[in-house]
This record gives structure tokens, C-alpha cells and sequence, in this order.
């Protein structure tokens, strides 16, 4: 099945897509064994015993800086890291360039895809800066999402964590989840809410001079 090229996507997609799928919602360790056994499957198909174990080292090592970051660190760059690694892994062990084209996108797509599954299973607790999902609750010190969100807007708070460019401020006492338009923002930041648009809640340094 691996030595075409259909067969060489279906079975990258199908192991991103249980392998993410298991890092994202609760799989009960079933996605990451289907998973495991997929990417197995393909990388035992190309690679020599001794190929296979380096290769198998850098795959999890990607593996655990994308649950790393979305575990512990939440802005994103360990992920990308993590993914590029993955990719690289499944590439290098394709016999040629066009098997390598058809992983990376079984990778891609299966990773995308794995998404869908955030609306069937329960998803892990993770995650929530990143992609904003967390679901910020009153006896946390964190006001959910509502319409007084728009009376933020020319409102002052302080960074309590360092936005990169997601993370939490702190407004009159009470905590955010905000964005800064692409610039990171140390934590104890004097910053003014310039816009609210829906669930996002961006920011921008306040400036000495502007005080």
C-alpha cells in the first residue's frame, strides 16, 4: 500500500490525523496507537534499521514540542517548530522527491483535518491561548465573553503575562485574554484596548509620552 504514492498520503494522513487527534481531544490513547503503528508502517517501509531509528528519534522529538507548547508555553513557536520538524522526519524518509511532496501533504492535511474532530470528542485542556478557545470563568478572575466586552475599548490595564502576541491582561481587576497587533509585550505593560472584534480583544503599548 506505502510504495505508491496514494498509498504514501493515506497513510501520513491518517497517522497525523489520529496522532494530532489524540494530542488535541481525548482519544483514550487509541488515536495515538493507530497512530504510532501508521507512521510506523511507513517509515519501516522506506528506511534501514539504523535510518529508522534516527528518523524515529527527530518524529517524537517534533511530537513533544507541539504538546510541549501546548501544554506549558502556548504562543505558537515551539509548535511551528515541532511541525517543521515532523515534516522534515516524513520527508527525508520517502525514497524520492515526488513521495516526499505526497507525505508532507498527508502531514499537512492530516493535521488540519484533526481539527474537526474539537466538534465530536472532548478536547484536552490545552491549547486555549494559542487558538483563544479557553473558556475564561468568573471564579478564575477571568470574565467569560459577552457585549460588555465593547466597553473595554480606550480602557487601560497591565500585561500579567508576556503577549506573543497572545496572552492575559489585566483590567480594573478583572483578567482578559488579549492579542497585540504582531508586536510581543513584556509582562507589567501599561497597555490601552484599541479594538474589540468578536471573541478578540487587541492591544497596544501605552507610550510614556502618552500619559
Amino acid at each position: 500500500m506505502v510504495e505508491s504514492v496514494l498509498g504514501v498520503f493515506v497513510v501520513t494522513f491518517l497517522a497525523m490525523l489520529l496522532l494530532f487527534g489524540e494530542i488535541l481531544v481525548r482519544l483514550k490513547g487509541i488515536g495515538a496507537i493507530l497512530g504510532i503503528i501508521s507512521i510506523g508502517f511507513y517509515f519501516s517501509t522506506f528506511l534501514t534499521s539504523t535510518d529508522l531509528i534516527l528518523v524515529g528519534i527527530g518524529f517524537v522529538v517534533g511530537l513533544a514540542l507541539i504538546i510541549m507548547d501546548g501544554k506549558f508555553i502556548n504562543d505558537g513557536i515551539l509548535g511551528s517548530i515541532g511541525l517543521l520538524v515532523v515534516i522534515f522526519s516524513v520527508a527525508f524518509a520517502a525514497p524520492n522527491g515526488l513521495f516526499a511532496t505526497y507525505s508532507i501533504a498527508g502531514v499537512i492535511l492530516g493535521a488540519i483535518s484533526s481539527l474537526i474532530l474539537l466538534k465530536i470528542f472532548p478536547k484536552r485542556k490545552m491549547w486555549g491561548k494559542m487558538a483563544l478557545f479557553d473558556q475564561l470563568t468568573s471564579d478564575k478572575g477571568y470574565n467569560s465573553m459577552n457585549d460588555t466586552y465593547k466597553d473595554l475599548i480606550d480602557q487601560q490595564g497591565k500585561t500579567v503575562t508576556v503577549l506573543r502576541p497572545i496572552g492575559t491582561v489585566d483590567v480594573n481587576g478583572q483578567m482578559y485574554s488579549a492579542i497585540s497587533r504582531g508586536k510581543w509585550i513584556e509582562q507589567g505593560v501599561t497597555v490601552s484596548i484599541v479594538e474589540v472584534d468578536g471573541t478578540k480583544i487587541v492591544v497596544e503599548e501605552k507610550l510614556m509620552n502618552e500619559e
